[in-house]
């Protein structure tokens, strides 16, 4: 194969994981929770699809003369972005793992919750609704 179609489907993987990596951004800042166990398994199939493309390239003999021009450029360029965006990812994850989701609205305390936080009924006194 050569090396412009190399790089063009390895350009394509790269289009397709900086998709998931904005996808994966937008689930943890708007829903504030991990992604789910098959959204995992297709961002390990797709980042190994990556990690074979990036192999292929390296392991490919060179030819004098040859060069990437704007289509390795344009992979750089990408691969720079879906590292930024894992970064990023990375701690919206560590927030999310310890910041538990909480409700938008605190649940109010019932009267007799209260009673029992402020101590009226431990002293024997009747507990009235406000």
């Amino acid at each position: 194969m050569s090396l412009p179609e190399l790089l063009t489907r390895h350009l394509a993987l790269c289009e397709e994981l900086h998709a998931l990596a904005l996808e994966e951004n937008r689930i943890l800042k708007q829903e504030r929770r991990a992604p789910d166990a098959v959204w995992r398994e297709r961002k390990q199939a797709l980042a190994a699809r990556f990690e074979a493309s990036v192999a292929e390239l390296k392991g490919r003999a060179r030819v004098p003369g040859e060069r990437g021009g704007e289509l390795l450029e344009r992979a750089r360029e990408k691969s720079l972005q879906i590292l930024h965006l894992d970064r990023e990812n990375e701690q919206l994850l560590l927030r999310c793992s310890l910041n538990p989701v909480r409700p938008d609205q605190p649940v109010p305390p019932s009267p007799a919750g209260a009673a029992r936080a402020y101590g009226r009924a431990a002293a024997g006194r009747p507990i009235t609704p406000p």
